[in-house]
């Protein structure tokens, strides 16, 4: 435990944050388990409207700072090249 003042309140706020980003992550890492399980039942219109889902949760784990933006678009990169070799 920290005796230092600034590093309790830091320590603290970081709990906050963790937790908070925590929501964030869990709910892109489930929408993209969501898209792949649609790909695995190979119906097109499922699998659209699930990836649909997973890039607008991946985007708001990026955009709060919960991932890169760089791992964001990589993440969406490969469900679209996946949707795309599904509807071929």
């Amino acid at each position: 435990m920290a005796n230092i003042k600034s590093q309790i309140k830091r320590n603290r706020q970081n709990e906050k944050r963790r937790l908070r980003n925590r929501v964030f992550r869990g709910a892109a890492r489930t929408a993209v388990k969501n898209a792949q399980a649609a790909f695995a039942s190979a119906d097109a219109a499922a699998s659209k409207e699930a990836v649909q889902e997973a890039i607008k949760r991946i985007d708001k784990a990026a955009e709060k700072g919960v991932i890169h933006k760089n791992n964001a678009a990589r993440r969406k990169s490969r469900l679209m090249k996946a949707l795309a070799a599904l509807e071929k």
